[in-house]
């Protein structure tokens, strides 16, 4: 029987051994030997399976408590305790989405002093230089902005297009700001489910999303994948999302540099979108808005070839949306524009 150091384990788990030692602890992952002198665990290959489960409910978030159980069950079964686990999880978090929001509403007296904002926008959605196809959607209106980008291959210009479709309706929608993240997050599982349904024998499309929607003053975000929002605000460019990516994950870890990432092969590997995987898990977000501020929503083909301080400055010159979005695209192309590009620059103004 062959085992392997702790070390070689937990690289092939993708675990470190400060978890694998705590999750032998916990009985969750004795090893297959431990060596009477020196106290070194050793492990079989087979136990990699239940490893990489373990440490795929632990990014879930799921825990170690309830993953006990789940260890225990045979695979049918384990699969409906994750599934009944994730439900009570996701109704959780729109309970709570809506009492955060209301804390908010309660507490911003801006929403009744500023209600009188609007968005002043302009939208691009153009097709790279090198592709054949766009699977980008974006799409901006008075109270709703969005960015979509569709996986390639078949499927993907419908996936991206349906999840921004999904959001459509909430800009009609009479939804007091105190709910607008628990609006958002019902939308999103909508969103999710519609994307799903377009799956094939042969092909599963799947799509990121970014999106704001606006009451007032309050923005509620919402996040899937990829895409990105930006804030300039009094000359400061802010970045509003996290990419659900797997070098972005490496980075978080410690694995790579922010400047090994942008450069790796597998720098556009998702790990999250809508359609793929598990039901979807976004980040929500809730926001105060000023006037003056200045948003931008964008496809990986503008902020995967155009550096924040670039982006900066542009969206800081532009007299207005329709002038940002125009640059923003060239700056794309002379770079080469090799995905596709969508963005959206949108001004909160009175009046």
């Amino acid at each position: 029987m062959q085992l392997l150091t702790i070390g070689a384990f937990a690289r092939a788990a993708r675990l470190t051994p400060k978890a694998l030692r705590l999750y032998d602890g916990l009985g969750l992952l004795p090893p297959a030997a431990v060596d009477p002198h020196s106290g070194y665990r050793y492990y079989e290959a087979a136990q990699l399976d239940r490893a990489r489960l373990i440490a795929a409910l632990r990014r879930a978030g799921m825990p170690l408590a309830e993953i006990q159980g789940v260890c225990r069950l045979p695979a049918g079964e384990a699969a409906g305790a994750v599934d009944a686990w994730w439900r009570r999880v996701s109704a959780d978090t729109t309970a709570r989405g809506h009492v955060v929001a209301l804390l908010v509403d309660q507490l911003s007296e801006r929403s009744t002093v500023m209600s009188g904002t609007t968005f002043r926008h302009a939208v691009r959605c153009e097709t790279g230089a090198v592709r054949e196809s766009n699977e980008d959607t974006a799409y901006a209106g008075d109270t709703l902005l969005a960015v979509a980008d569709g996986l390639r291959g078949p499927g993907g210009a419908a996936a991206s297009a349906a999840a921004v479709d999904a959001l459509r309706p909430l800009e009609l929608a009479d939804a007091p700001a105190a709910e607008l993240l628990a609006t958002l997050a019902e939308a999103i599982t909508t969103a999710d489910r519609t994307v799903r349904g377009q799956a094939t024998a042969e092909h599963q499309p799947a799509t990121t999303l970014t999106a704001v929607l606006r009451r007032g003053t309050q923005l509620a975000l919402v996040h899937v994948g990829d895409t990105r929002a930006y804030l300039l605000r009094g000359g400061e460019l802010c970045r509003l999302t996290q990419d659900h990516t797997y070098v972005q994950s490496q980075v978080d870890q410690g694995r790579l540099t922010p400047a090994e990432a942008a450069a790796h092969p597998q720098r556009a590997l998702l790990s999250r979108a809508l359609g793929a995987g598990t039901p979807v898990e976004a980040d929500l977000a809730l926001r105060t808005a000023l006037p003056g501020d200045r948003y931008l929503l964008c496809s990986d083909g503008l902020s995967a070839v155009v550096g924040p301080a670039a982006l900066r400055d542009t969206l800081a010159a532009a007299d207005d949306p329709e002038t940002a979005v125009g640059r923003l695209v060239e700056l794309a192309y002379a770079a080469g524009a090799p995905d596709n590009v969508a963005c959206v620059v949108a001004d909160l103004v009175t009046g």
